[in-house]
């Protein structure tokens, strides 16, 4: 049923973002959704076991990184190694926004956000994050949407 879900509800394609005292790392997501316009709101799904999760729970922020076609690579780049022995950044231009969550140079948007709440949600997290920076890098483009075959 995974299957006939994921090819039937349109998701966008992003690279979720985390810095701690520590640590720098991403990953890619396709379940991110505004939830709430006053105050702006956004969400993001993230498995408890995903290494990102206890780091934007560590640092507090996060960005939400908007891909387009242009950077269509940067899915495979943060989604198939883990962060816990890669440095997925490696080589990947990128710049801090204002709370310190990176973002990379080439995407087409991002949005930081300050964690507003977790709630648990089967087997992932919710992390309601309010929206505290955000800026389109690139007028021209549209963002990447998700497409099951592209991915598995």
């Amino acid at each position: 049923m995974q299957k006939i879900v994921s090819k039937s509800i349109s998701h966008g394609v992003y690279i979720i973002t985390v810095r701690t005292k520590e640590r720098t790392n991403g990953m890619t997501a396709a379940w991110v959704s505004q939830v709430s316009m006053q105050p702006l709101l956004l969400m993001v799904s993230i498995a408890p076991a995903r290494f990102t999760h206890n780091l934007i729970k560590e640092s507090g922020y996060f960005s939400i990184n908007v891909l387009d076609e242009d950077t269509m690579n940067y899915g495979a780049v943060f989604g198939f190694k883990s962060g816990r022995k890669v440095d997925k950044f490696q080589g990947i231009p990128y710049f801090d926004a204002p709370n310190g969550s990176p973002v990379l140079k080439d995407v087409l948007a991002f949005l930081e956000c300050k964690v507003a709440d977790i709630i648990s949600a089967g087997d992932h997290s919710l992390f309601i994050g309010e929206v505290v920076a955000a800026k389109i890098l690139k007028e021209d483009k549209e963002p990447l949407i998700f497409h099951w075959d592209d991915y598995f």
